[in-house]
């Protein structure tokens, strides 16, 4: 018997003893609890079912009336909402001075204007926009502006203290925007429909009874 045989034999030899131990082992391991079958589910046939399963077209309807209801209804945090409603026709005017509360550097190590001073903006501009004002839920307010001779004129911006900007802008034929509780302090709105126009250097705020405009607004207001 040549050594290469006896070497194939003690090598079989010695596999079929592993095996036989590793057949032992398993068995005497026993079994511990319930055992099922391992299912793997089809993630993307799950998927697939899950949208085969959604009416995409009342979906897309739901989504849509969800986007216009938010639209029409959508005001910002910052609108005053309701205002008193002006009981006459009067006038007055506004100081637009502003003091500062911080000082200007002047970029060279110096302060070009110190903290507590002083100036009017009008001094050195001119705004040439008329600015409008008002409660966009009442209607009396809206049929004056259509009435009025600011209407159709370009140079006039529309600020709404109430309602909503989307309904106003289709009824009005143009655009309109929101005021601000800042705007409202800074004019002293105390009263709607409001007219604030430059003059000079001083603001001059029209406030207006409701009614047909084109009756009784003077030339001098326009």
């Amino acid at each position: 018997m040549n050594n290469t045989f006896i070497f194939v034999s003690l090598l079989v030899t010695v596999l079929m003893n592993l095996a036989y131990a590793e057949c032992v082992s398993a068995k005497e391991l026993g079994t511990f609890g319930a055992v099922y079958p391992v299912v793997e589910e089809d993630l993307i046939k799950k998927i697939q079912e899950y949208i085969a399963r959604i009416d995409m077209p009342r979906y897309e309807r739901e989504q849509k009336d969800k986007a216009r209801k938010y639209i029409l209804n959508y005001k910002p945090g910052s609108i005053p909402g309701k205002l008193p409603v002006a009981d006459k026709d009067s006038v007055f005017s506004v100081d637009m001075s502003y003091t500062l509360d911080f000082d200007i550097p002047d970029g060279k190590g110096g302060i070009l204007y110190p903290k507590g001073y002083t100036f009017n903006p009008l001094d050195y501009t001119f705004l040439s926009k008329t600015i409008v004002l008002l409660d966009g839920t009442d209607r009396r307010q809206i049929k004056w502006f259509k009435s009025s001779p600011w209407h159709k004129r370009l140079d006039v911006t529309v600020l709404l203290t109430n309602g909503t900007y989307h309904v106003l802008s289709k009824d009005l034929k143009r655009p309109v925007f929101y005021a601000s509780r800042k705007i409202i302090e800074r004019f002293n709105i105390k009263a709607l429909p409001s007219v604030v126009v430059q003059n000079g250097n001083v603001m001059n705020v029209h406030e207006y009874v409701p009614g047909d405009a084109s009756q009784k607004i003077s030339n001098n207001s326009k």
